[in-house]
């Protein structure tokens, strides 16, 4: 009860509004533009509100992290370039949206069960802080391995073509996260003397390339024709209908929140484990997955933003934060004096209710601007192509600078926005890459840590796989692999023909 109150005492703070307000404003604009991530704004803020209140500094952070993370779906919708790696799996279904006239649409499903999401991960974290950090702690590196492989293994349902290819994309992104630096060795591994891949394939660059650049490639090789434009319908569409998808995000937020809590996991890996759910539980999709189905819109922005509440839950319990934002704002804890851990539900209350506060304000905050402020936005989907073009390849080019401010990375940028276009060509998907991308330095370092942890033990494959949540999670890979192979559809589609029909 004293924490319902201390959070709804700030909402009729003028002060406290107004820096949330300034926050959600500043995460808008930057996580629309590619290359500008809501990461990259947090580190920005750390250097300017070092010397502000710790109420005002909280409240900004939290306006820029809830809005940021909603806004990657801004350019993911309207020119195929995700803002965030998180909003990877938003293309699937919202750009197709967009480029059916559906861009406002498409914009409401995302605001609503962004919103959705935010609220639902800032809850449970109000809730279930210390029961989910409790579950978090019992995962061993073997878990995390498994986890990040059975992302990798529902891949093939992110594809509507072939799981073969989806597999075999997602090969090519772990190839690209293995070169830099071996996390164990300490040694060069895969950089061919490149000085510059030392640190590793930067992943803003790839994003841009993989899905901007190469859409750039895929129109001037087409032809751009003026027909491709299509008309944006400005339908009003009913509150009720876009609720009927309620049930459904509310699983995918419970994805999100869990996967949320776990350290290094994140909005990526949670967005992609929704959407292969959806596919599965969804029977009678809008249209095909990945043909602008709302239903795997639905699936992406609720799992992504459920992720704030999970990240937040180790960072505030454990100082361990859950994604690179929440590592951000542990140094903002460290500059004002606060001291993360077991021990800061209870020492440190107050705080805790500012951030649940800046949390729910920018949930707010996020529903006004998303109806209010990104339909106006939308409005690039009716520039020409001839014209909209040359801007996009300009923002892929400064987008992938601005992340490290190198010129190398405009050159990876043009080579992943190459390799996306001759994998469009061969139609594999490109999402599986950077499913891979992302997760194969988790799964690289997490197996090596668990195969050095067990080597030692009596029996290593025992210390390797003999513990519950292990076993659930190496049950779900294998059913996973042995459901979408081809060989298992052959036999069930001879075991029932009416199923193939």
């Amino acid at each position: 009860m004293d924490i319902l109150q201390g959070v709804l005492s700030y909402f009729v703070n003028p002060q406290f509004l107004l820096y949330v307000f300034l926050g959600s404003v500043a995460g808008l604009f930057v996580g629309a533009i590619p290359g500008l991530s809501v990461s990259m704004a947090t580190a920005l803020l750390v250097s300017i509100t070092y010397t502000w209140q710790t109420s005002d500094a909280l409240a900004t952070i939290m306006g820029v992290y809830v809005v940021g993370v909603f806004s990657g779906a801004l350019s993911a919708i309207l020119i195929n370039i995700p803002g965030a790696p998180s909003s990877v799996v938003t293309t699937l279904d919202g750009y197709p949206m967009a480029r059916r006239g559906e861009a406002f649409k498409a914009l409401k499903y995302a605001t609503v069960y962004s919103f959705v999401g935010s609220v639902f991960g800032l809850l449970v974290m109000a809730l279930l802080a210390r029961p989910i950090t409790a579950l978090a702690l019992k995962f061993h590196p073997m878990d995390y391995f498994l986890l990040a492989f059975f992302g990798l293994a529902t891949v093939g349902g992110l594809t509507s073509h072939s799981f073969v290819k989806g597999l075999f994309s997602a090969l090519i992104g772990i190839f690209f996260a293995m070169i830099g630096m071996d996390s164990v060795m300490g040694t060069p591994r895969l950089t061919f003397g490149i000085q510059n891949l030392k640190a590793g394939i930067s992943t803003v660059p790839a994003l841009v390339g993989l899905f901007g650049f190469a859409e750039v490639l895929s129109m001037v090789f087409d032809g751009i024709r003026e027909g491709d434009v299509n008309e944006i319908h400005q339908d009003n569409v009913p509150l009720r209908e876009i609720l009927r998808q309620l049930p459904h995000s509310l699983y995918y937020c419970l994805i999100g929140t869990l996967v949320g809590a776990l350290p290094g996991a994140g909005g990526p890996v949670a967005s992609f484990l929704a959407y292969g759910q959806a596919k599965r539980i969804v029977r009678h999709p809008s249209r095909p997955f990945g043909d602008g189905a709302y239903e795997g819109l639905v699936a992406s922005e609720s799992a992504n933003n459920a992720c704030i509440g999970g990240a937040l839950i180790p960072m505030l319990t454990l100082a361990i934060p859950g994604d690179a934002v929440t590592a951000i704002i542990l140094s903002v804890f460290y500059i004002h004096g606060l001291q993360p851990g077991p021990t800061f539900l209870r020492m440190g209350q107050a705080h805790f209710c500012e951030i649940l506060a800046g949390g729910f304000v920018g949930c707010v905050f996020l529903l006004l601007l998303g109806f209010l402020v990104a339909p106006r936005i939308s409005r690039l989907i009716n520039v020409p192509k001839r014209i909209l073009m040359p801007i996009v390849a300009v923002l892929c080019v400064i987008g992938a600078y601005a992340c490290n401010k190198r010129l190398f990375d405009i050159g990876l940028m043009i080579l992943f926005g190459v390799l996306g276009f001759v994998l469009r060509r061969r139609r594999f998907s490109t999402a599986p890459v950077t499913l891979g991308l992302v997760l194969g330095g988790m799964m690289d370092s997490n197996f090596r840590r668990a195969v050095s942890l067990a080597s030692t033990a009596e029996s290593p494959l025992k210390a390797l796989f003999w513990r519950p949540i292990t076993m659930i999670l190496l049950l779900l890979t294998v059913g996973t692999l042995v459901t979408n192979s081809p060989a298992f559809k052959r036999w069930r589609a001879k075991r029932h023909p009416v199923a193939k029909a």
